[in-house]
C-alpha cells in the first residue's frame, strides 16, 4: 500500500494556496471553488489550511492510520507536486516535516517495497 494512505500529514501540516485559476471553472479550473478560500489577488487558499491548525478541507483521514483526499483527482497543482520521501528515490523536505510535527516515522526504503510503480503519484510537469 501507498504510504501517503496511512499518513494524510500534509494535508494537516501547511497552507495550501493556489493560483486562482485552478478554482475558476470559465477558466478551466479543475478545484472545486466552494472548497476553497480567497487568499490575496491572485490567490486561494483550500478552506482549513489558513489557520493556526491548519486541516485541509478535503482531507478525510486519521492522521497516521488512513488517508485519502476526496478531491485527489481535482487537487491543486502544488498538492500534486508534494512527492512523499524516497516516492522517487529523493527524501522530501515536506514530507519529513509533516510527518515529524505529527509524531510519525520518516518514511524509509522498506516502506516503498511492494508499491508498484504503477502506484506512486507522478510528479506533474511544471
Amino acid at each position: 500500500m501507498h504510504p501517503c494512505l496511512s499518513c494524510g500529514a500534509c494535508c494537516a501540516i501547511f497552507r495550501v494556496s493556489l493560483h486562482w485559476s485552478e478554482a475558476d471553472p470559465e477558466q478551466g479550473g479543475r478545484v472545486p471553488i466552494e472548497l476553497t478560500e480567497p487568499l490575496r489577488t491572485h490567490e486561494r487558499a483550500m478552506r482549513g489550511t489558513s489557520q493556526a491548525n491548519p486541516r485541509c478541507i478535503a482531507l478525510d483521514a486519521r492522521i497516521g492510520e488512513y488517508s485519502r483526499c476526496t478531491i485527489h483527482d481535482r487537487r491543486p497543482l502544488v498538492c500534486a507536486q508534494v512527492a512523499a520521501s524516497l516516492e522517487f528515490g529523493e527524501r522530501s523536505v515536506q514530507c519529513d516535516r509533516a510527518r515529524q510535527a505529527h509524531g510519525l516515522p520518516m518514511l524509509v526504503e522498506a516502506d516503498w517495497i511492494g508499491v508498484a510503480e504503477a502506484e506512486k503519484n507522478p510528479l506533474p510537469e511544471i
